[in-house]
């Protein structure tokens, strides 16, 4: 068993609302479990102050990791990054780092007051570098904070994963069968005790 809990935090109304599908903690989950990290918990959550304050508290005080996707983008709904900060209660600031890099990648005169809002983060947190789009998510302390764009999200977690503790892999094997499983319970009942 794996010393290395985790939870996902799917957050946005598009999910909820079935508009977007989410696709981000199925491929979480899976590198986790190659990870030997088990995950225990995903939850989708609205885009609402209180409900991520409330689910990034409960959640960080159970488990080593936190995964958050979503909400970090330059739109008036993106509010994870200020919820998180009260949550901890620390300073929701320009990271002077992130402001760097993302007033280096628009072209002149195009880094705007919104998008000059994804480089605001809590105070303390570590960046996690962002090789297609710029935009950072971050660190603080065990809530992983990543985008929920699918294609950039993926690309920010392969780096992620390798640079965090990890436990002992946990190997899965697919049988596939024409047996009913009403045919084969008993028998895999039995089985199970003995692993």
């Amino acid at each position: 068993m794996s010393s290395f809990t985790a939870a996902i935090i799917v957050i946005g109304d598009e999910i909820l609302s079935g508009r977007t599908q989410d696709t981000n903690s199925n491929y979480i989950a899976k590198k986790l479990l190659q990870a030997g990290i088990k995950l225990e918990e995903i939850i989708i959550i609205q885009d609402d102050k209180k409900t991520i304050i409330d689910n990034v508290l409960k959640y960080s005080s159970k488990y080593s990791y936190i995964f958050t996707t979503g909400g970090i983008g330059p739109t008036h709904d993106d509010i994870t990054s200020e919820s998180i900060s009260e949550a901890f209660n620390l300073q929701y600031e320009t990271n002077k780092t992130a402001f760097e890099i993302l007033e280096n990648y628009y072209p002149k005169g195009e880094f705007n007051e919104s998008r000059q809002r994804m480089a605001k983060i809590p105070f303390g947190s570590e960046l996690i570098l962002n090789p297609m789009t710029a935009a950072p998510g971050f660190i603080i302390k065990n809530v992983y904070v990543l985008p929920g764009v699918p294609e950039i999200m993926k690309v920010m977690f392969e780096e992620l994963i390798k640079k965090i503790n990890k436990g002992k892999p946990k190997l899965v094997t697919t049988i596939n069968t024409n047996l009913y499983e009403s045919k084969i319970a008993k028998n895999l009942k039995k089985y199970s005790k003995q692993l």
